[in-house]
């Protein structure tokens, strides 16, 4: 892809593809083809002429084809757009974008005294109809910066934050050109593909893997509303879908409604990341709809997706092989040696595909928010090893580790050993205070009914697969994981929990309400409800780390 920036070489595909009246999108609202895309996208840069050089516009992500031109319109205007998520009232969205340096905002059909509230805070608000109105007057006017190139900035990915406010990682036209040719050929996109988009437009994936990608082949993306489990096999059938993309916890609620094989023939593979799956779970979905699944893993602070297993040559309990044109390398935590393969340590990505940095100033010092990035390496935090062949395995976050007396215990490795007993349906298990050494494992588990289990017995066997230090010094047992607003489990909630008496635990039907129903199979977050190892994948936005999306 020798395009000077990823507008120029999306204006040329669609120009390439519109001939024939190939449909870039379908949605609630009909469908759109290539012509009418570029169209619009043309359009909308025209609204935005006045928009600055890499200038950030925020857009509420509404699924829809116009919010999807705006997107690419401002693109082309030359500013840096930034899909924020729908729904949020006046005061979070200006903290949000007030926390990335975002003084220009597009929202929907909102209240007069929403648009006040927003302007108010020193927002420059623009109406959705009116961009509407005026880009249909100027579609005809094709605006491209002509000067745009590579160096530019492209888009913001607004990631999670430790503080509560996210940071907002800038990508470049080159990080979006190059990580789109990789996307591309590992998943071998072409025109004739169609994809069922089912996850969030203000994640990286949703743009990048879901947008980007497919619009540059000349695939046609079908815009669900919103995810409907029940929908998917129906959605499936009636326009030929060859391929979608899912967390965990979407996949484990499709399959209760999954009720004929035939009407899946259309697919090709299967997409999954953002949360750990297990192996279990990945052979059931496999089986259910006679494809393969391939995990990917990422951060949105690298683009999006580093590594992603071959479709033809998928590795289950694995996130596949490096994207060609990135790197990525395995260091011993807290230092610069590289370890061998089938060593585990912490993962650190460099290349083309590393964002330029986070944009803002942090609140209490008035400085730019640190970067993760030391050295040219992006410092993850999570903890992996490569096979021999290349395929990477994700064990853990560097936070998560244990440290008892000096040693340091895996949460995965305990988790997977409390996995394999049939009356665990999930767990994690996390470090709590104590007084002698510092920390112990504390287990927490949501029983699955297949079988009695208790305390003693979970115990035992973590002392028996693995060693006595490794066996928690309490396990409690909860109605569901409680998970974070991306479906990760909430471990800085189980770790304050670990703390309580026991008839101060976690409350089961407020744990329950928080995990929206991810207790048993396809649990989307950190902890185990099988036998794999942690998993991460390239989807949404992580929580207090560099964003895994």
């Amino acid at each position: 892809m020798a395009a000077s920036s990823l507008s120029h070489l999306l204006r040329e595909r669609i120009s390439r593809h519109a001939p024939g009246g190939r449909t870039a999108l379908l949605g609630r609202t009909g469908s759109t083809s290539y012509a009418e895309l570029g169209a619009r996208i043309d359009g909308y840069a025209n609204a935005f002429r006045q928009v600055a050089r890499g200038e950030p516009v925020g857009l509420t992500a509404s699924r829809s084809a116009d919010s999807v031109a705006r997107f690419f319109g401002v693109m082309q205007a030359g500013g840096c757009p930034c899909f924020v998520e729908p729904g949020l009232k006046p005061e979070p969205l200006i903290l949000r974008a007030h926390a990335v340096g975002m003084r220009r905002i597009v929202v929907e059909e909102e209240a007069e005294t929403a648009v006040q509230d927003l302007e108010h805070g020193g927002l420059q608000v623009h109406r959705g109809t009116d961009l509407l109105r005026e880009s249909r007057r100027s579609g005809r006017t094709r605006v491209i910066r002509a000067s745009v190139g590579r160096a530019d900035l492209a888009m913001m990915q607004l990631t999670s934050g430790s503080t509560g406010l996210p940071k907002g990682a800038l990508l470049t036209h080159g990080n979006l050109l190059r990580h789109a040719a990789g996307i591309i050929e590992r998943t071998r996109l072409t025109a004739a593909d169609r994809l069922l988009h089912v996850m969030p437009l203000h994640h990286t994936n949703g743009v990048n893997n879901q947008l980007i990608a497919p619009f540059l082949v000349g695939a046609t993306v079908v815009l669900a509303e919103r995810f409907r489990a029940e929908d998917v096999e129906d959605q499936i059938a009636a326009h030929g879908i060859t391929y979608l993309t899912g967390v965990p916890t979407m996949y484990s609620r499709m399959l209760p409604h999954l009720r004929d094989q035939a009407r899946l023939r259309s697919l090709r593979f299967l997409r999954c990341g953002s949360a750990p799956i297990t192996v279990r779970l990945h052979e059931e979905v496999e089986a259910a709809f006679g494809v393969p699944l391939v995990v990917s893993y990422g951060l949105s602070e690298a683009t999006c997706t580093s590594t992603m297993n071959p479709v033809g040559a998928r590795r289950v309990g694995t996130v596949g092989t490096v994207l060609r044109g990135q790197h990525v390398r395995v260091f011993s935590p807290g230092t610069e040696a590289e370890v061998p393969a089938g060593a585990e340590g912490e993962i650190r990505i460099a290349g083309p595909c590393l964002m330029r940095g986070y944009a803002g100033e942090e609140p209490e010092t008035g400085e730019e928010p640190e970067s993760p990035i030391r050295d040219g390496l992006l410092r993850t935090g999570d903890l992996g090893c490569f096979d021999g062949d290349g395929y990477l395995t994700v064990t853990g976050r560097l936070k998560d580790l244990i440290v008892r007396g000096g040693e340091n215990l895996s949460p995965g490795a305990i988790e997977d050993v409390l996995a394999r007993h049939p009356g665990v349906a999930a767990c994690c298990v996390v470090g709590a205070p104590h007084p002698d050494l510092g920390e112990t494992p504390v287990a927490f588990v949501v029983r699955s009914g297949a079988e009695p289990v208790d305390a003693a017995e979970l115990t035992a066997l973590v002392r028996d697969g693995l060693s006595r230090v490794d066996a928690p010094t309490a396990v409690r047992f909860l109605a569901s994981l409680p998970v974070n607003a991306v479906g990760k489990v909430d471990r800085k909630a189980l770790r304050a929990s670990s703390t309580r008496p026991h008839d101060q635990e976690l409350a089961p039907q407020n744990a329950a309400k928080r995990s929206s129903g991810s207790q048993g199979r396809g649990a989307g977050g950190m902890g185990r409800n099988a036998e794999p190892a942690r998993r991460f994948g390239a989807l949404s936005d992580g929580s207090d780390r560099p964003s895994d999306q």
